[in-house]
């Protein structure tokens, strides 16, 4: 199929796409990678009066590590991000779950900024930035403002981005020694987005658990945060028992999961239960290793 008639336009700064962006009203969709949007398009189910490609904005493609955090350009590509040096020494669980990405070509193409923007339920990065305690910045007509990425994700494929606004930049805490990360997911066989997917971040101090951080994503219309999980393991040491026991906390955190053809609710958590314990484990076993 072919997509509607549509405006086209290719602003070279933020702030002339803002302007494009008010202009239109809520009518304009913006392209950044185009993994997402021009199937959309082609099937008609998007209807955009014009179209805001972001792609020659120069600014909006970066990596940087700044006083100890990692910041991310929304126009970042995804394969980009998957062989940086930066990503991989200072985020590598990051750089680990982008290799879970699709396939080569949408790693190519797609960008980390596009891929949140779009809050697919069943994405990999909305999953491990929030793991990572990840700081989303947004720019529109009032500014410019930042978003705790446990708040960016609200409801299926809708984020806390405002009318007008775009994502700029992803702010990530860079870590180090003494603290490991791990993202698992089931892939569906076709698409490979994740039918579940769990990221682990663990801080081990003095053979203890100081800090972990637990997300399922897959399971529901947002990634969820298996707080009780984390408490469960924090304080312990990071063996079976505690890591088992944390593990059959996840169950608690999922509510209305999501079911479909390929995979029930029912199976769905409870592959979130298997996944996490073996996340929360390799984790461990990278911290102290």
């Amino acid at each position: 199929m072919k997509p509607p008639r549509f405006e086209y336009h290719a602003p070279t700064t933020v702030e002339d796409a803002l302007d494009l962006l008010a202009r239109y009203r809520g009518e304009a969709k913006v392209l950044a990678g185009g993994q997402s949007l021009m199937p959309l398009l082609n099937f008609r189910l998007a209807r955009p009066a014009a179209l805001i490609d972001l792609n020659r904005i120069a600014e909006l493609a970066y990596i940087r590590e700044v006083d100890g955090q990692v910041r991310l350009g929304a126009m970042t590509r995804q394969r980009t991000l998957e062989f940086s040096p930066v990503v991989r020494q200072r985020l590598p669980l990051l750089a680990e779950a982008t290799r879970w990405v699709g396939h080569l070509p949408i790693r190519t193409r797609g960008t980390i900024g596009g891929s949140i923007a779009h809050a697919d339920p069943a994405a990999d990065f909305p999953t491990v930035l929030m793991a990572l305690g990840t700081t989303i910045l947004a720019k529109g007509p009032k500014g410019a403002r930042r978003i705790a990425a446990e708040e960016f994700f609200v409801d299926l494929f809708t984020t806390a981005l405002k009318p007008g606004e775009i994502v700029t930049a992803i702010v990530v805490p860079a870590y180090g020694k003494g603290t490991g990360g791990a993202y698992l997911k089931h892939p569906h066989p076709a698409s490979r987005y994740a039918v579940v997917g769990v990221a682990a971040i663990v801080e081990v101090k003095d053979g203890k658990v100081a800090r972990a951080s637990l997300v399922v994503g897959g399971t529901t219309v947002n990634p969820v945060r298996a707080a009780a999980a984390e408490g469960a393991v924090v304080g312990a040491k990071p063996d079976a028992a505690s890591i088992g026991a944390a593990a059959g906390k996840v169950a608690g955190a999922i509510e209305d999961p999501l079911s479909d053809y390929y995979a029930s609710g029912e199976f769905r958590v409870h592959l979130a239960t298997v996944l996490a314990r073996r996340a929360l484990a390799a984790a461990a076993d990278r911290a102290r290793g």
